[in-house]
């Protein structure tokens, strides 16, 4: 099992989850962050850190779309393991529907 992250985290990318993490398997995309599938250890302290409520675990139905998500783009972005500020948009983001395809953005982000 792996923890992965859903695109709620889509313009809010809060980071809160990336200073709990053990083993530093999160990487950040300009507006989203992402977990590397194969470094995630299933401890879970990152999910309930987590304001926005996207990251869930990939025994949850549907999760498969989202594991090679979190595949794909922690292969091309920078780690992210210390806190940054959320996006200034992410107040009103959150809950918003169909951010994955209205909003995402493949761009990297700035990493540490």
């Amino acid at each position: 099992m792996t923890y992965v992250v859903t695109d709620n985290c889509i313009m809010c990318k809060y980071t809160d989850c990336v200073e709990v993490c053990p083993v530093d398997c999160f990487y950040e995309g300009e507006n989203t962050l992402v977990i590397h599938p194969d470094e995630c250890i299933d401890c879970g302290v990152c999910e309930p850190e987590c304001p926005a409520d996207a990251i869930r675990p990939d025994t949850e139905p549907d999760m498969e779309k989202w594991v090679e998500f979190n595949r794909k783009y922690s292969e091309q972005w920078p780690v992210i393991t210390q806190k940054k500020d959320p996006m200034p948009s992410a107040a009103e983001m959150d809950g918003v529907e169909g951010k994955l395809e209205k909003h995402f953005s493949e761009a990297p982000g700035e990493g540490d």
